[in-house]
């Protein structure tokens, strides 16, 4: 399953999307992730969520993206959900279509039983009609 907060650059996304970090792993029944392109929040993060740096990964593709996301599930047999900050910049996808991408996480996700809770710097009308029906927050 994925939901999104969705929202123009500076309308603080990353601060819905650490607050139900927060929230949610209080009563999760399995392992949270967060993924960010820096260390910057992780003194705003519980504790009990694992923050994980993509940049420092080498991911440059989409495809490499996906196959991190795989990596991480692989590896963590009870995770429940992970959180992406800046999901365009995270899966490499400035400036180019995201349907497809959305389409193979939410398989993804479905597959492996993983909730993904992306923020996308994107207003609603401009979002892919896939990605539209999984919006939680619009700002």
């Amino acid at each position: 399953m994925i939901q999104i907060i969705a929202g123009k650059k500076g309308k603080g996304k990353t601060k819905h999307l650490i607050d139900k970090a927060n929230t949610d792993v209080k009563q999760a029944k399995g392992n949270i992730v967060y993924l960010d392109k820096s260390d910057k929040h992780m003194y705003e993060l519980s504790n009990k969520i694992r923050l994980i740096n993509v940049p420092q990964y080498n991911v440059d593709t989409t495809d490499g993206f996906l196959g991190f996301i795989s990596g991480i599930i692989s590896q963590d047999h009870d995770l429940d959900t992970m959180f992406l900050d800046s999901f365009i910049k995270l899966a490499n996808l400035e400036g180019q279509d995201i349907s497809d991408t959305i389409d193979k996480l939410d398989a993804i996700g479905s597959k492996f039983n993983v909730t993904f809770v992306l923020s996308i710097s994107m207003d609603e009308e401009f979002l892919p009609d896939n990605a539209k029906s999984k919006i939680l927050i619009s700002l």
